[in-house]
């Protein structure tokens, strides 16, 4: 590297920048924690450094010439271990897939992260790279390609995952490996290899297909309200009036909502699309209002729907229902004021499904899930209106994903052949 033509802080600058860079990413394994001095040596008057073992005689000691000639020895001594440090960690045997994968989810765990937890990509991640280090972890990052990854496909494939989720692990995969170049501990042509593997298509793979989201059947829907809480059946109705998503009305607050106008307005405080800088409002009607006025509260910042009150109305159900005399042991007993174990503020997404799922066993009906709901609402919707309606109602950042939500309406279609066809 020529200098020559460089002002002194360009060079020194260059040397900071090495020094800090190296320290950040690759700590103490080739070099030592202090950059070589810039040093007296007496007999001659001159200043010098030691590099590598060598001695480098700059000028006079204390010179504006010896300054400069010393920081740009020490840039370009700093390059040369920070790319010796890259060829090692590149080429070091130690540098494993199970050594990746370890690195990769540990990055993980720090990025996807939303109201201070981890997001549902950490478990995501676990799933795929879990039998990936089972499978490939002994080898050398530099070994693995295109033939490894379509290996461990089709061991996926052999284990009955759906095609579509098959596709999407195989991309977390690759992201793994991107990660790793950018922070160069994958070669970056191993990462190309990688990538060149293309997703399975439809019906030219033995991965099976997974079967369309439905939308619950309305009888389906009544059969159960006997068997859920009040909050529960709450839920499920302001799924059904407005179409938002299962975790954007668990989390309603009076403070959300907007009640000023004749159509409510609601801003969940977190929602699934956020981290794409995208805004949520889902507004509500007549029919959204009916089912919220019930739970309004006092408190603005309690949650409208919370197993705290279904766990009180329960308790205050089957003292009504009691028919033999309470004992004087049991009139004397109170609540613990912490007990270990309570009811949450509101439910969390797997108290929701698993309530409908016990509502469902208890009916006598299929299973079905909450998010299902969010169809039956788009259908109704597309049926009414048009598709950029129904994209803003359900906060679609695209009208394809609308149509996947909603059902064609046949009905127009076989309208329309009978007048022109």
């Amino acid at each position: 590297m020529i200098y020559g033509n460089l002002p002194d802080s360009a060079v020194r600058l260059e040397v900071v920048y090495y020094h800090f860079f190296y320290h950040l990413l690759w700590g103490n394994r080739t070099m030592s924690k202090r950059i070589p001095g810039y040093l007296h040596h007496k007999p001659t008057g001159q200043a010098r450094v030691r590099l590598n073992g060598k001695d480098h005689y700059l000028g006079p000691y204390g010179s504006d010439e010896s300054r400069r000639r010393y920081d740009e020895l020490i840039a370009e001594y700093l390059k040369q271990k920070h790319k010796a440090s890259r060829i090692e960690r590149l080429e070091s045997p130690q540098m494993s897939v199970a050594h990746l994968c370890i690195a990769y989810m540990k990055f993980a765990k720090g990025y996807y992260r939303k109201n201070g937890k981890e997001t549902s990509e950490i478990a995501a991640l676990k799933m795929m790279l879990k039998p990936l280090a089972s499978t490939f972890g002994r080898l050398r990052v530099s070994e693995f390609g295109p033939v490894e990854l379509k290996e461990f496909r089709e061991t996926l494939v052999d284990a009955q995952h759906v095609r579509k989720s098959i596709n999407t692990g195989i991309g977390r995969i690759k992201r793994m490996f991107k990660w790793g170049v950018e922070n160069e501990l994958v070669p970056p042509d191993v990462h190309a290899a990688v990538n060149a593997v293309s997703g399975l298509r439809f019906g030219r793979s033995r991965a099976k297909e997974g079967t369309k989201v439905e939308p619950v059947p309305d009888d389906d829907i009544e059969a159960i309200r006997e068997f859920v809480t009040r909050p529960v059946w709450g839920l499920i109705q302001i799924q059904l009036a407005t179409g938002m998503r299962p975790g954007e009305a668990r989390i309603m607050r009076m403070c959300d909502i907007d009640r000023s106008g004749d159509v409510w307005e609601y801003r969940p405080q977190t929602h699934k699309t956020e981290h794409h800088g995208r805004s949520r409002q889902v507004f509500i009607g007549p029919l959204g209002q009916a089912v919220l006025n019930p739970f309004l509260l006092a408190d603005a910042n309690r949650y409208l729907f919370s197993p705290a009150d279904a766990r009180k109305e329960f308790d205050a159900a089957r003292r009504e229902a009691r028919t033999s005399p309470m004992t004087p042991s049991q009139a004397a007993r109170t609540r613990k004021e912490n007990p270990k174990r309570k009811p949450n503020e509101f439910y969390r997404a797997d108290s929701y499904a698993q309530a409908i799922r016990k509502a469902c066993e208890a009916a006598g009906v299929p299973a079905w899930s909450p998010n299902r709901l969010r169809h039956n609402a788009a259908t109704v919707f597309r049926k009414r209106f048009d598709i950029d309606t129904v994209r803003t109602i359900l906060g679609h950042a695209s009208g394809f994903t609308t149509e996947i939500y909603a059902e064609l309406d046949t009905e127009k279609a076989k309208a329309v052949m009978g007048k022109v066809g």
